[in-house]
């Protein structure tokens, strides 16, 4: 029975939802198993022939009950292999979605909700929770990295006491788990009452402005901290069966060469999700935070004390993700022909000293105690180690890009927040989600082994190394800055924002609101400018009479005067390689996302079949605790090491950067980008000069040792039926 092709295991015969379950295969069933047994091997002996030892122990008849007859977990794929439905309600509609595609749409639609929740509409409403509830930024912070920090937590656990369980009702308990944290979320909206507008800040300059004292305040609000937090704990409980489970779930219920295009399309929705929460929050944005008690506010979104709807999209979410536990908790624990799959798969375990080692007890992994073991068998596995530790790298830079391009490319092309936002996401999603499903499509299309899959992904990062010196290219000087780059008007000196001009203004630098004078100078502020009229009904707003700007004649504060002295925000830049970086950068983020998807297929073949789940687990843990977690940090303590002008409050305490050094922030992120590239693929190398592949003819089959024997009871079975024939 053993082959180039692996084992064909007869006590995986796909069976008929309706057929009761047997003792011990039929005749005709073990016909089939025989015939092909003897196609496989060349000849027409039979197994016991070449295992006298296995056929001294003659088996019990086929009338012997089931207890007795074969092993419990010799048939399990078989056994739970099921209809739609919940208990005996199987309507005959619901069979439609009994597929791999139909469990793919499903898993689909709640990675992209998901993704909307987490990486778009949390992210999009952080500045307005910050308004709201009066936090630091060092509090939001901790309350994005909440949902990390409970994935780690989880990780491990789920994944491996997961994997011998109901993945199907594990992702209807991930449904509700994520519509739960998404409605803890929105909950301090509903607790904190009416939001109350302050007075309008005048940003212009005043001789008479009263000085603001040093006072640390703390204000009731910011205790709703620990209920956001407690949502972002729900959410990350919930996403952890989703990239664990569901992945594994999908790769049980296909065959191997389809299983990199089922997994990249289920990875792209989650990346695709994150821009539709921006684009859903960005417009909830632009109504009224208190729109539901039917308030409404002459304020505009251009007034600083505007907050928006933050809370909708949140409630959206619950609803949707809650409306995703009936269909998960219909699903059977194997999709009908996942035992026929299974049966045709063939191992692609690296092979070292842990392989030899298999796990004969069928109750192994049900118990806590059996953990550790587990852990340490994936330790041993020196190409498994490497693949994680090249996409621990290689997310360090993905999410740090995902968090600082925006900041990039506003002080880079001098564009509005807003616009830079804009050209990320348009750039950054796009391309991740078509890496991932180009990466999925080609290990599929041309049916890579684990040993080509590892060196496509090796190639594709090798490219997207390459390209990653654009930031070098697409760097621009900075513009003309008065009190940074430049002098006002002669007066003044270099790093102080103050000079005579607007010495008397009593100016704050702790409100940045840059505008651009009519002599191509950027001033921090129109107090700072010395500006004293000014404009509002005119888009942008315009100023008048500004002492620090040079000025030919006195101006008049009139809106049909179509001459001004300053208008609101930065001036407009020199540098025209804005275009150019985009479309480097797209392909660029194509190249780096097609690695995701091969890297991803490799570690779950590369590990024993058994322990796919926890290897899922323990690649997601080590991947936040090394990537995702430090590599925001990592990349905000790198732009802030270019700052060349800080927000000093009047206590002293320096806040954020309000200008950068770009020549110095394009080097140092080229430097960052490179690090990571080569230590990617420095442990991709590693792990494609480490494996070693089964050789021909060891033992390929998914099972444990007990369905081998099953094997060759059933074929003992069928010989003792032709002696007494």
């Amino acid at each position: 029975m053993q082959g180039p092709k692996g084992i064909e295991n007869p006590a995986f015969v796909p069976s008929s939802p309706d057929t009761p379950r047997r003792a011990s295969a039929s005749p005709s069933q073990v016909e089939v198993s025989a015939v092909t047994s003897r196609n496989q091997n060349g000849d027409s002996q039979p197994r016991e022939s070449e295992e006298p030892q296995k056929s001294s122990e003659s088996p019990p008849p086929l009338s012997t009950p089931p207890a007795s007859d074969e092993p419990p977990g010799s048939q399990l794929c078989e056994l739970e292999e099921g209809p739609c439905g919940w208990r005996d309600f199987h309507p005959r509609c619901l069979q439609l979605c009994n597929t791999p595609q139909g469990f793919l749409f499903h898993y689909c639609l709640l990675a992209l909700t998901q993704g909307i929740v987490v990486n778009g509409l949390v992210n999009i409403s952080i500045s307005t929770i910050e308004k709201r509830y009066e936090m630091k930024s060092s509090l939001t912070g901790l309350i994005s990295s909440s949902y990390d920090i409970s994935f780690c937590v989880l990780s491990l656990f789920v994944s491996f006491f997961g994997e011998r369980g109901h993945k199907p009702r594990w992702l209807a308990f991930a449904a509700f788990m994520i519509g739960l944290g998404a409605l803890v979320f929105s909950l301090p909206h509903f607790f904190s009452g009416r939001y109350e507008l302050g007075s309008l800040f005048e940003d212009t300059c005043l001789t008479t402005r009263n000085s603001t004292s040093c006072e640390s305040t703390s204000s009731l609000l910011s205790n709703y901290l620990y209920i956001f937090v407690l949502g972002q704990l729900l959410l990350g409980t919930g996403g952890t069966p989703l990239y664990t489970l569901g992945t594994a779930f999908i790769d049980d219920s296909v065959p191997t060469h389809k299983s990199s295009l089922y997994i990249g399309i289920g990875y792209s929705m989650s990346i695709l999700g994150p821009a539709i929460g921006y684009v859903l929050g960005g417009q909830l944005l632009r109504m009224y935070i208190d729109v539901a008690m039917g308030q409404s506010s002459d304020v505009t979104e251009d007034d600083p004390r505007w907050l928006g709807a933050w809370w909708i999209g949140f409630l959206l979410a619950w609803l949707f993700a809650w409306s995703l536990i009936i269909p998960f908790s219909c699903f059977p624990k194997y999709l009908p022909g996942t035992a026929k799959i299974q049966a045709g798969k063939t191992s692609q375990t690296h092979q070292n000293s842990s392989t030899s080692f298999q796990h004969t007890d069928e109750n192994f992994g049900k118990s806590i105690k059996d953990f550790p073991t587990a852990i340490k068998n994936l330790m041993r596995n020196t190409v498994f180690i490497c693949l994680v530790l090249s996409t621990t790298s290689e997310a360090l830079v993905t999410t740090g890009f995902a968090t600082f391009l925006p900041k990039f490319i506003e002080n880079q092309f001098g564009v509005t927040p807003s616009f830079a936002a804009t050209l990320g996401g348009a750039v950054l999603i796009p391309g991740a989600a078509l890496g991932q499903i180009l990466g999925g499509v080609l290990v599929s299309k041309f049916k890579m082994k684990c040993k080509n899959t590892m060196k496509f992904a090796l190639f594709t990062s090798g490219v997207a190394l390459t390209l990653s010196f654009v930031f070098i290219y697409a760097k621009c000087e900075n513009e003309p800055f008065a009190g940074v780059s430049e002098s006002y008007n002669g007066t003044g000196e270099l790093g102080n924002l103050t000079a005579p001009c607007n010495a008397n203004c009593n100016c704050l630098r702790s409100y940045y609101y840059p505008l651009c004078g009519s002599d191509g100078i950027q001033y921090f502020s129109p107090c700072f400018a010395g500006c004293v009229n000014s404009v509002s009904s005119r888009k942008p707003k315009v100023y008048y009479n500004c002492s620090c700007i040079e000025r030919k004649a006195e101006i008049t504060s009139t809106v049909e005067s179509a001459d001004f002295e300053a208008k609101a925000g930065k001036c407009e830049t020199h540098c025209a390689n804005l275009p150019i970086f985009l479309g480097i950068f797209f392909i660029t983020v194509i190249f780096t996302f097609m690695a995701g998807t091969p890297i991803t297929v490799s570690i779950l073949r590369c590990v024993n079949h058994s322990e796919r789940s926890l290897a899922l687990g323990v690649q997601f843990m080590l991947l936040r605790l090394i990537g995702t977690i430090p590599g925001p940090i990592i990349f905000g303590v790198t732009i802030d090491s270019t700052c060349v002008l800080w927000d000093v409050n009047e206590c002293g305490i320096k806040g954020a950067c309000w200008i950068y050094d770009n020549i110095r922030m394009a080097h140092m992120l080229v430097a960052i980008s490179v690090t990571c590239k080569v230590i990617t693929m420095f442990f991709n190398g590693l792990a494609i000069v480490l494996y070693k592949p089964p050789t021909t003819g060891t033992e390929a089959s998914f099972q444990s040792q007990n369905v081998i024997v099953s094997t060759i009871s059933i074929e003992e079975d069928f010989n003792k039926v032709e002696n007494e024939g």
